[in-house]
């Protein structure tokens, strides 16, 4: 182990070999260096248990990636081929998107219907205890990792949650198949619901807008875009989803500390809904893509956005892989930018400020919650009812406008615009 360490002080010494003016700056790197080496050394022969060599660097390696922000990492082999299928719309586990906050494990948004969106974990929720093990102390590649697991295999994560005490909830692990886009129809108007940014979602919002123009004729009288509890994903998806609806100008624009980290993205010519009104919808849950779509549209005053404010995740995460000795993947995943909108505000926690602020809450309409005689107590039964089959019945759409008040509120604006 000496002898490798030996060999990357040599290589680093090659690598510092820079002008005078940098020499003692240098001399400290390599002081920080030989210290490294004498620590690896005593927990390598010390520690209580027996830990192997990679296993130590790979540790080290990671903590000095999370130590600079949450978002930035070391990925293992398994983590590496795990991330692969992630971005491709399918992995395994309790479908959250998580960051690392005090300590412990936060969760931006969990990914709907997914195991932990039926079991009723939101964002903002703070994960202190996986199983019997407390989070405090963990890496975010560590937490995750007890997360992970066979389809079927129970986990009973503990939640932390302001206002209540912290309580248990029960999961069921499951292959995550993540349907990016999903579309319906409130009174003539369109609803594009995008879930999270993955490799599909341009092709699938394409299609779904296509599919509301045959259903309605092309008489549909606006769009509501729906980015609640999105937590992100890919950066070319997010500029490909605003290009839909813009005409022309800046969508995004990251600024790092390279000159190849400094990049604009531009939309293209074509309004694939005809320039027609467009609300989107976003909550806490909505973050970095979501937050590049939304700010985009905002600032080109291309939409009018509703909802609360975002999560504020602004910034720009590279993906480097490494080829190991034993010729299997691994990577970094390292802060190098940070996210602008076209206005040239910083998305990072700051997050994104809706035009109009509506509160999430669930109310009940009288017109949804009817009652008659037989609804009493002890009312007496009607052998024949002639009129039956005349009942009239709510339609899905109506009773998601019941219990969702942002979508209900959005399409009311919608009428409004349209009227």
């Amino acid at each position: 182990m000496k002898k490798i360490l030996l060999n990357i002080i040599i290589l680093l010494a090659y690598t510092f070999a820079l002008p005078s003016n940098a020499a003692s700056k240098n001399k400290e790197t390599y002081e920080y260096l030989d210290l490294f080496g004498q620590i690896f050394d005593r927990v390598r022969s010390g520690y209580v248990e027996e830990v192997t060599d990679e296993e130590l660097i790979e540790k080290a390696i990671d903590g000095m990636l999370t130590g600079l922000d949450p978002h930035s990492g070391y990925m293992n082999e398994e983590v590496w081929q795990e991330m692969q299928t992630d971005t491709k719309g399918k992995f395994g586990g309790l479908g959250i998107e998580i960051t690392m906050e005090e300590g412990f494990v936060k969760v931006i948004s969990p990914i709907e219907d997914t195991p932990a969106y039926e079991a009723g974990v939101k964002a903002g929720d703070y994960i202190i205890q996986i199983d019997e093990t407390p989070v405090f102390g963990l890496s975010l590649n560590e937490a995750v990792d007890l997360m992970r697991g066979k389809k079927g295999s129970p986990i009973t994560i503990t939640i932390s949650r302001e206002g209540v005490d912290p309580f248990e909830i029960k999961i069921i692990r499951d292959i995550i198949k993540i349907q990016s886009v999903k579309s319906d129809i409130f009174n003539n108007i369109g609803y594009l619901r995008i879930t999270s940014f993955t490799e599909q979602t341009e092709s699938g919002l394409i299609k779904s807008i296509k599919k509301i123009k045959e259903d309605l004729n092309n008489k549909e009288i606006g769009y509501i875009l729906d980015l609640r509890s999105n937590p992100g994903g890919l950066l070319k998806q997010a500029v490909k989803v605003a290009d839909i609806f813009l005409e022309r100008g800046e969508i995004v624009s990251t600024r790092g500390r390279k000159k190849i980290d400094m990049q604009r993205y531009q939309a293209k010519s074509g309004d694939l809904i005809d320039t027609k009104p467009l609300i989107v919808i976003i909550n806490g849950g909505s973050a970095s893509a979501s937050e590049i779509v939304a700010g985009a549209l905002q600032d080109h005053k291309r939409a009018i956005i509703i909802g609360t404010k975002s999560f504020g995740k602004g910034s720009v995460q590279t993906i480097i892989p490494f080829k190991k000795s034993n010729d299997k993947m691994a990577g970094i995943r390292l802060t190098t930018a940070r996210y602008y909108t076209p206005s040239g505000e910083s998305i990072q926690g700051k997050g994104i400020d809706p035009d109009i602020i509506v509160e999430q809450g669930s109310f009940e309409s009288a017109e949804y919650k009817r009652y008659s005689e037989s609804d009493l107590k002890g009312s007496l039964d009607n052998e024949k009812n002639e009129n039956e089959n005349n009942i009239e019945e709510t339609s899905p759409q109506e009773e998601r406008l019941a219990i969702d008040f942002q979508l209900a509120q959005a399409v009311d604006l919608m009428k409004g615009l349209t009227s």
